[in-house]
């Protein structure tokens, strides 16, 4: 029997920024799997590569070398239209951030995405609804982003990541602006929307008592994977 390919691969991949004297290698050869279901947390010490990595797999940016494979497919192999459309429809982003349109409800924050793919406007509304009471913010959604905590605004921010039915949720430092308390919640809906509902989860943080949530952690170091396995208390690889 042929094992299914990953849903994430990375071969080698390497990414080159300048030339001569002001060449930096924010990545250098990395290479790691991800499969369906998975949670990983990305870490590492600042210019480790673990945000250009995040946006590699983002197919927000392209690798100087290697091969990076979506479900078997390599993005190389992809022009500009076809990436977009792999971001709009397989992929979600949360940002530390948040990026929500201020003035602006967290209910048509949630909508957003679905305009772009051009969902009717019934539509739309309900399966926002459905996003904005997976996160827990029912009777939140007429209230703008400066009526909400800075949780509740990452949790609008999560729904607007998940109306779209994503099979990943790319995470970048997602609880960078929050306290503990806050910090902790985010990441129990994280946890949630990986456990009950299989989406894979790939967040990058410096945190490492955020880290526990996820089942595997990539450690990064000058641009290469030094360590992978489970995650365990505080914050390390096994």
């Amino acid at each position: 029997m042929t094992a299914e390919p990953a849903l994430i691969e990375f071969r080698e991949i390497s990414k080159i920024y300048g030339h001569g004297q002001a060449e930096v290698r924010a990545l250098n050869g990395a290479s790691f799997k991800i499969a369906v279901g998975d949670f990983v947390a990305i870490m590492g010490p600042s210019g480790s590569g673990k945000s250009t990595a995040m946006n590699l797999i983002g197919c927000l940016d392209s690798p100087t070398s290697g091969e990076y494979l979506f479900n078997g497919v390599p993005i190389a192999s992809l022009d500009q239209d076809q990436r977009a459309l792999l971001r709009r429809n397989y992929l979600g982003f949360v940002f530390q951030g948040y990026n929500l349109l201020a003035r602006t409800s967290a209910l048509d924050n949630v909508e957003l995405p679905l305009i772009y793919k051009g969902v009717a406007r019934p539509e739309r509304h309900r399966r926002a609804l459905a996003a904005l009471a997976k996160v827990g913010l029912q009777g939140r959604e007429h209230h703008d982003p400066s009526e909400l905590s800075g949780g509740q605004q990452q949790r609008v921010a999560i729904a607007r990541a998940l109306v779209g039915n994503p099979d990943v949720i790319l995470a970048d430092e997602p609880t960078g602006n929050l306290d503990t308390k806050m910090s902790r919640e985010i990441m129990e809906v994280l946890s949630a929307l990986n456990k009950n509902d299989g989406i894979t989860i790939v967040m990058v943080t410096h945190e490492e008592d955020m880290a526990e949530y996820a089942n595997r952690l990539i450690w990064m170091v000058d641009g290469k994977v030094e360590r992978d396995g489970k995650t365990i208390k505080g914050g390390a690889a096994t």
